[in-house]
Formats: C-alpha cells, sequence, structure tokens
C-alpha cells in the first residue's frame, strides 16, 4: 500500500468512529487486532470503543498531525470533550477538557492490525489545577 492509500484509509477509519458506525468497523480492523499488547479482536475493540463513547458522549476524532510510512500510520489525535465521572484516574464529571492521543497503527493487508496508544494525561491535570 501507498502513503496515499494509507492516509485514505485512516481518514475513513476516523469517519467511521465518528460516525459511531459499528457494523463497518470490520471494514478498517484486521480480525486479530492488536491493542496496546493486547488482543482484542474486533468485537473486543468494538466494545472499548463504545464503552468510550458511552464515558464521552461528545467523543469526536481529529487527526491534528498524521504521519504515513507504509505499512504504518501515526497520529496526534487532538480531543475536547466532558468525560462523565471518572476519566484516567481523573474526576471530570461532565467538564470540558482538551487532550491529545499518540497513536501509531501498523496495517496489514489494508486494515489495521496493530494499535499502539499514548494519551496526555498530564494536559488533563493541568487544566484541573
Amino acid at each position: 500500500m501507498t502513503a496515499t492509500e494509507l492516509r485514505s484509509i485512516y481518514r475513513g477509519y476516523l469517519c467511521c468512529l465518528n460516525a459511531q458506525d459499528w457494523a463497518r468497523l470490520s471494514d478498517f480492523l484486521h480480525d486479530a487486532v492488536v491493542h496496546n499488547g493486547r488482543p482484542f479482536g474486533v468485537q473486543g475493540y468494538r466494545a472499548m470503543l463504545e464503552n468510550d463513547f458511552e464515558r464521552i458522549p461528545d467523543l469526536h476524532f481529529h487527526a491534528e498531525l498524521l504521519v504515513c510510512e507504509p505499512p504504518f500510520v501515526a497520529a496526534r489525535l487532538e480531543f475536547q470533550c466532558s468525560p462523565k465521572g471518572e476519566f484516567l484516574g481523573l474526576q471530570l464529571n461532565g467538564r470540558t477538557v482538551s487532550f491529545a492521543e499518540n497513536i501509531v497503527y501498523q496495517f496489514e493487508s489494508g486494515k489495521i492490525w496493530a494499535v499502539w496508544s499514548v494519551l496526555d494525561k498530564t494536559a488533563i491535570e493541568q487544566q484541573l489545577s
């Protein structure tokens, strides 16, 4: 796959997430998708995302930075949202916060096979102080 093709697939994936179009999730995820070293499979990954949207109803994925080097895509995702209750061990209770997620994806056969993700918890902590 070329960088242009990966970029297009990844943008489609973000649109799928933002639309919460869970029926299409398997179009983007490999059957054996792994997240931060844990095997999830498509159903486990979907459950994780559904839980994220339940806890953060205004969740919206926006790629601030996107780098494609086949078979990898690296992104810095920007979020401004209002998590309910506790999030990352912090009591937010609907307070609006901004933070980033630094994430790397490895593609296999045109689908996301592995994901490595780190959330910027420090940015949220600074907003709470």
